[in-house]
């Protein structure tokens, strides 16, 4: 079924060589800013799941999204998903598909993490980064809670065919939470296969089971004070005892940045899902602050 489904549904955007293996690179839109979106743990199929959201935002920037290993069209790696492995690969692939920067990073959830790597040893190849509910070295701390981890099992038996049957009994697991004619009918439907293709696979149970070790690479690090960081946060009325939020954990990692800006939306982690053209307008007027 995979072997079939990957001939009727061919990679949108340009397959690139990294490391040996093939890594998707998909770009919308034309524009002075280049915006790299980067997926969050576990998301299926990024270039079709961003999609609302890029087709919004290339109106005026140039949109691109780098399926890392074990995602969308890409190729699964035996490589380990440490932080420095990623963030090498998204460089290798951007260089690979002549797209030069600075980038304006743009990471869901866990990317974050990748973000935050990426702005500390190459500073000079972001021009921004902004991020969607994105997750980031120093929460678990500040919440004082755990990693999240993955059985190691669902990667032995993700190849037999029991990814496919759970999603294909529960799509709407798999499926974004959207209203109806947000996304089409054939994305929806691409998206099912490949979240067949790629639920429970080597790379992404690796990826989590890695996020311990990631943040602990990463919890010493900050934004670096001359690069511009936007975060859109899920409104989360959770209040821990001590008076801790997420928008106050937010405001711990952006407050003494010069240029910064946080703004709560209502609605899903996924909020690209349902708020992307409120997103979009946020991100060019925050683009025009440091044009």
């Amino acid at each position: 079924m995979i072997a079939y489904e990957q001939n009727k549904y061919p990679a949108l955007g340009q397959l690139v060589e990294v490391d040996g293996k093939k890594m998707h690179v998909y770009t919308k839109g034309k524009g002075e800013n280049t915006i790299v979106l980067l997926s969050g743990a576990g998301t299926a199929a990024p270039a079709l799941d961003f999609e609302p959201l890029m087709d919004e935002m290339a109106k005026n920037n140039r949109i691109v999204v780098v399926e890392t290993f074990g995602y969308g069209w890409s190729d699964t790696t035996n490589k380990d998903r440490t932080v420095e492995n990623i963030v090498e690969e998204i460089r290798d692939a951007l260089n690979k598909a002549n797209i030069e920067g600075p980038y304006i990073l743009m990471p869901h959830s866990v990317s974050g993490i990748y973000s935050m790597y990426y702005a500390n040893k190459y500073p000079d190849e972001i021009k921004a980064i902004i991020g969607i509910d994105c997750t980031l070295p120093q929460v678990v701390e500040y919440f004082n809670e755990s990693v999240p981890t993955m059985p190691r099992y669902l990667s032995i038996l993700a190849p037999t065919g029991i990814a496919r049957l759970a999603v294909y009994m529960n799509p709407e697991e798999y499926l974004p939470n959207a209203d109806k004619g947000t996304y089409s009918d054939y994305n929806l439907k691409v998206t099912k296969s490949i979240a067949a293709w790629n639920l429970g696979n080597k790379n992404i149970v690796a990826e989590v089971n890695e996020m311990n070790h990631n943040i602990d690479k990463t919890i010493d690090m900050s934004f670096p004070p001359e690069i511009p960081v936007m975060i859109f946060s899920e409104k989360d009325d959770n209040v821990t005892e001590d008076g801790k939020t997420i928008v106050s954990f937010y405001q711990t990692q952006i407050s003494h940045l010069p240029s910064h800006k946080l703004i709560v939306l209502e609605g899903h982690h996924y909020l690209h899902w349902s708020r992307y053209k409120e997103i979009s307008e946020n991100v060019n007027n925050f683009i025009e602050t440091f044009k």
